[in-house]
């Protein structure tokens, strides 16, 4: 004798049917029907994304342990839910031991560096070695991916140490260059300055020894008998008081002692006179 029962699947699943112990049928999303107590379900099956989190320790070629995540998402194939519902008895555990071998095998070949610079290398090696085992068992997997690399907290340390030695080796390299071209540019606008400065000077001079000479040339023709050495006596006294009174008018001069005599004057054209001379010997 057989009862009706009324069963609800919902969307997305399909919920498996045998009949004294043998597999029957599967019934879609809706109203289902099974005849007790002949008919029992077995389980269901959803066709929904499903993700699993995967957290393997192992070290690098370079001896540095860490422990990597690895999150696969997969999904059960409509075609092949006859294999997903009756060939694994641990779905998760059959992945997340395909994924340890995976992972064992590629990181101790790589060093720590690359693993960081090839982790979607990695990704795609697992999610290739996983596609071809679950697909005959009635599991399509979507993405495979690596969503955290964490090593030992004392080679993070060492590392953050290594990279910020590196930028103030970077920084005080920089420093330097900027303190050479202030220098070079210091020195060029030194040398720019006491160039202008002696083309002033030169220039000065020149003027000076221009009006020297006409100086001289108006004194002689002006006063008749004057020689140019007269000319010259008179125009070095003048520049000697010239020299006394502008020294005497500076604000830091307190005392200025002048020498006296009748040979004073005198004595102070020799000694210009003598000093120009040797200049010119």
């Amino acid at each position: 004798m057989c009862f009706p029962c009324c069963l609800c699947v919902s969307t997305s699943e399909v919920v498996v049917v045998e009949r004294l112990g043998k597999f029957d049928r599967m019934l879609p999303a809706g109203l289902g029907i099974v005849c007790c107590p002949w008919e029992q379900v077995s389980g269901s099956v959803s066709f929904r994304v499903q993700q699993l989190n995967v957290r393997v320790e192992t070290k690098s070629k370079d001896n540095v342990f860490l422990t990597a995540v690895v999150s696969i998402q997969y999904q059960v194939i409509r075609e092949k839910v006859y294999q997903a519902f009756y060939s694994l008895t641990n779905t998760r555990q059959q992945i997340t031991a395909h994924v340890y071998d995976v992972m064992r095998s590629q990181l101790p070949t790589m060093d720590l560096d690359t693993i960081f610079e090839t982790k979607e290398e990695l990704a795609v090696a697992v999610k290739n070695a996983l596609t071809e085992t679950m697909n005959e068992y009635g599991y399509q997997i979507l993405q495979a991916l690596i969503t955290d690399i964490d090593p030992d907290q004392r080679v993070k340390q060492a590392m953050n140490e290594i990279n910020s030695a590196k930028r103030l080796k970077y920084a005080v390299a920089e420093r330097a260059e900027g303190q050479k071209i202030l220098q070079v540019k210091s020195a060029e606008a030194e040398a720019e300055a006491k160039y202008l400065s002696g083309v002033g000077v030169a220039k000065q001079r020149k003027a000076i020894v221009d009006g020297l000479r006409t100086s001289i040339v108006d004194f002689s023709d002006g006063v008749k008998g004057a020689s140019s050495k007269d000319v010259m006596d008179l125009l070095l006294l003048t520049q000697y008081f010239d020299c006394v009174r502008d020294v005497g008018s500076a604000k830091h001069c307190k005392t200025t002692f002048v020498p006296s005599g009748n040979s004073a004057g005198a004595g102070m054209r020799n000694s210009l006179l003598v000093a120009d001379a040797a200049k010119l010997s």
